[in-house]
């Protein structure tokens, strides 16, 4: 099985053509070793950083930036969607601020992006 992908780890963005042949992954392509790692793990354990708003009830602050403490996998990013959608800060908050605490069971945090003064 041939896939292409296009490295998004640094500048060179480089166009890699991976190949998955009896459980050995092979990469054409990388200008340097962040490419292999880089499609390594998007092909086997995708996973990106999650940067949203939430609702609040805090006067004069009608949305809140948030985002995840880490990268979750990537098929979790529409449950985390969902949750945050129902969810409603009800104090004021500073950058990094833990928010929700292991979102979904999956050891990632949310924490806040801004500051309410």
């Amino acid at each position: 099985m041939k896939e292409e992908l296009i490295c998004i780890i640094c500048p060179n963005g480089c166009r890699l053509l991976i190949d998955k042949e009896e459980g050995v992954l092979k990469v054409w392509g990388a200008k340097c070793p962040r490419g292999i790692e880089f499609a390594k793990k998007e092909t086997e354990h995708p996973q990106r950083g999650l940067c949203t708003t939430v609702k609040t009830k805090v006067p004069g602050y009608p949305l809140a930036s948030v985002r995840t403490s880490k990268e979750i996998d990537k098929e979790m990013i529409f449950p985390v969607m969902k949750e945050l959608r129902n969810f409603v800060l009800q104090r004021k908050v500073k950058i990094g601020d833990v928010l929700i605490k292991n979102i979904l069971n999956t050891g990632v945090d949310i924490i806040s992006t801004g500051e309410m003064e």
